[in-house]
């Protein structure tokens, strides 16, 4: 019974060392996704300044010829 215990709580510790092991490897991941999720939007941005929009404004627009 002792020697079972024993196991037990071995066992115990390198579970608790290998969950820490994970926990910290998911943190650092969703860093990584929240920096790259960032540079996404700053080069979304960047597209949307530089691309001009197919669509002229209001302003600009001819009315159809039905006017």
């Amino acid at each position: 019974m002792e020697q079972r215990m024993t196991d037990l709580e071995i066992r115990l510790t390198h579970q608790e060392a290998a969950i820490e092991t994970l926990d910290r490897a998911v943190v650092e991941q969703q860093r990584m996704i929240d920096r790259l999720r960032e540079r996404v939007e700053r080069l979304m941005e960047q597209v949307r300044e530089l691309a001009p929009s197919p669509v002229a404004p209001a302003s600009e627009e001819t009315p159809p010829p039905h006017y």
